[in-house]
C-alpha cells in the first residue's frame, strides 16, 4: 500500500526534524507531509531540511485545519496522522499498517495507562471514551488520540465535518463508526512531548465535551433525544401522581412536561431520518 504520513506542526522546530528522521528510518519510501500551521519559529525550514514536503498556512488555522490540508495533499492510499512534537513513536507505524491490512478502515493508536500528560487529562479522556461508546454503540478505547491510520478516500468523505481546532480525532472516530466503517485500536505508549503543549485543559476539555454531544446529535440523535424525552415523561408522571394525591388535580405543569416529552422524542425521530440521508453514498 502507498502510505502518506501527515504531521501538523505549529512552533515545533525543536522536535519536527527528529520526528521526520525517525520516520525515514522506518519508512524511507513514505510520503511525509508537514503542514506548518502559521509557526513563528523555524518549523518549516527544519522540516524541509529533514526531507519532508512542507505546506505552509499563512496564519494559524488550528490543528484540525492542518489535518484537512494534509489529507487533501496526500497521494497515498493510506494516511497516517501523528504529532510532530515527539510524543508518537514512528516504530508503532508498522503496527498500525499491519492492522489496516486486516481490512480495517481506521486504526487508532490507543494510549495506555501512564501515557496521559496528567491525571486530570487521563480522567477526562476516560469520560469522553465512555460517552462516545454510548453514542456510537461501540467500544471507544481512545477518542482523542491523534496517532491514527485511515483509508484516504473514506477519511476525505468527512473533511467537511472536521472542526479546525484540536478535536478532529473525536469527530472522525465517531463519523467512521456511524458510517459503518471498520475501526480498530492498537495499544501504544505516548512519550512526553518536546516543547510546550498548545492544548488548554479547561478550554479544550469543555470544547471536546460539547463536540461529543454535537456529533452525537449529528450521528446518533436518538441516543440523546430519547433519554431526555423519557426523563421528561417520568417527571411529568411523577408530578401528576403527586398533585393527584395531594390536591386531586391534573396540573398545567404535568401537561407541559408530557407535551415536551412527546415533542423531544419526535424531534429525535426526525433528526435520525435526516442523519440517515448523510450516509446514503457510504452505503
Amino acid at each position: 500500500m502507498n502510505v502518506s504520513i501527515v504531521l501538523p506542526a505549529k512552533n515545533e522546530s525543536a522536535a519536527v526534524g527528529i520526528t521526520i528522521a525517525n520516520i525515514r528510518k522506518e519508512h524511507p519510501d513514505a510520503e511525509i507531509i508537514v503542514v506548518n500551521d502559521g509557526s513563528s519559529d523555524d518549523t518549516a525550514a527544519v522540516a524541509a531540511q529533514a526531507g519532508a514536503k512542507v505546506i505552509n498556512h499563512p496564519y494559524s488555522k488550528g490543528n484540525g485545519a492542518a489535518i484537512k490540508t494534509g489529507a487533501r495533499a496526500a497521494t497515498g492510499d493510506v494516511i497516517v496522522f501523528m504529532d510532530a512534537d515527539g510524543q508518537h513513536d514512528s516504530a508503532d507505524i508498522p503496527r498500525l499498517l499491519e492492522k489496516m491490512a486486516e481490512s480495517y478502515d481506521l486504526v487508532v493508536g490507543a494510549r495506555q495507562k501512564g501515557s496521559q500528560a496528567s491525571v486530570g487529562r487521563g480522567l477526562a479522556n476516560k469520560l469522553y471514551n465512555k460517552l462516545a461508546s454510548y453514542m456510537t454503540g461501540h467500544k471507544v478505547e481512545d477518542l482523542t488520540s491523534g496517532f491514527r491510520a485511515v483509508r484516504a478516500s473514506k477519511f476525505r468523505e468527512f473533511l467537511y465535518l472536521l472542526p479546525n481546532g484540536f478535536s478532529y480525532p473525536t469527530t472522525s472516530t465517531m463519523a467512521f463508526f456511524r458510517a459503518g466503517y471498520s475501526v480498530s485500536y492498537v495499544p501504544i505508549h505516548a512519550a512526553q512531548r518536546i516543547g510546550k503543549s498548545h492544548i488548554r485543559l479547561l478550554r479544550d476539555g469543555t470544547r471536546f465535551l460539547l463536540i461529543i454531544f454535537k456529533i452525537g446529535t449529528l450521528f446518533s440523535p436518538l441516543k440523546l433525544f430519547a433519554p431526555i424525552a423519557l426523563l421528561m415523561f417520568v417527571l411529568a408522571s411523577g408530578w401528576y401522581g403527586y398533585t393527584f394525591v395531594t390536591i386531586g388535580r391534573f396540573t398545567n405543569m404535568s401537561l407541559l412536561m408530557y407535551v415536551g416529552s412527546v415533542s423531544v422524542f419526535l424531534m429525535g425521530l426526525i433528526s435520525e431520518q435526516i442523519t440517515a440521508l448523510m450516509y446514503k453514498d457510504s452505503a
